[in-house]
Parts: C-alpha cells; structure tokens; sequence
C-alpha cells in the first residue's frame, strides 16, 4: 500500500480537487484517481524532506493574522482601484533581511505574501537571506520591514525553527 500509495493524504485531497472542480461521475472519479495516485508517486520520486514542527500549536495564531490581513489587504487593495486614486500611490521593492532558514517555513512565508493582495515575492537570496518584496502601496519602507519580519517571520520561527 505503501507503495502504490506513498503520500494518502495527498492523494486523497487531490482526488477531492479533482472531483469538486469537475463533477462527481465514474468517469471523473477514475480520471481524477489515476491523476492523484500519479501525483503521489511523483511526489515520492521528489524525496522531500518532512517539515519538524517545533510548536504546532502556533498555526492557529498564524492562520489567524494571516485571514485578517489578507481580509485588511482586499479591502484596500479595492479602495485603490475603486477610488481610482492611483496617482498618489507609489509602488516599489522592499528588500527584507530574513533570519529565517528552514526551507517549509520560508514556502510559508512566500505563500503568505503571495496570497495577499497588493504584495509579491519577487526573488530570494539564500546565501545572504534577502527577500525581495513588491509593494503596490509603498508608504513607508520600515513598516514593512517590521510586518514581515516581526508578525510573520518570528512566528515561523517559533513554529519550524
């Protein structure tokens, strides 16, 4: 079993993906069944390394900020563009010293930033730790800064570091 299925969960949410974008038929069913279990057995010729969790009790709090400033973010995001008051936002690059290193926690973190409206991950260095950030409202550089790395960055660390 182990082998035909190495990654269940996986397999099983991506069937479930499967079926709730298309529809609940054999077809799709089988269809949906051979794409999961081959997504499983590339997953598994990856060899990925298993995340260590040092305190999982904190992805609640996490999950928590994460919601409110994406909520905080469209709401802005929609206020710029309905407004139409373009002209008096500027823009730009932020780049971001990251103490953090674990390889889970900085997708997390890219994750996070990609998943908020308004800002991007544009590149990371690894060998000096620089997270390049595009803000569409670039008021205050700093600011910033200190968002990512005090309310996003600490507590990764304190959950995978």
């Amino acid at each position: 079993m182990n082998r035909l299925l190495p990654y269940p969960l996986l397999t099983a949410a991506l069937l479930l993906m499967w079926l709730l974008l298309t529809s609940f038929s054999t077809g799709q069913f089988l269809v949906g069944a051979t794409v999961a279990i081959g997504a499983s057995r590339a997953m598994a010729a990856l060899h990925p390394s298993k995340p260590r969790l040092r305190r999982w009790q904190l992805f609640p709090k996490l999950l928590g900020i994460v919601t409110l400033d994406i909520l905080r973010s469209n709401i802005a995001v929609a206020g710029i563009i309905i407004r139409g008051d373009r002209r008096d936002r500027v823009a730009g690059f932020v780049a971001i010293p990251l103490d953090l290193r674990d390889k889970t926690a900085l997708a997390v973190l890219a994750c996070i930033v990609t998943s908020t409206p308004g800002t991007a991950w544009v590149e990371y260095a690894p060998d000096s730790g620089v997270l390049l950030l595009h803000v569409l409202d670039l008021a205050d550089e700093a600011e910033w800064i200190d968002v990512i790395k005090n309310r996003y960055e600490a507590l990764l660390m304190d959950i995978f570091e």
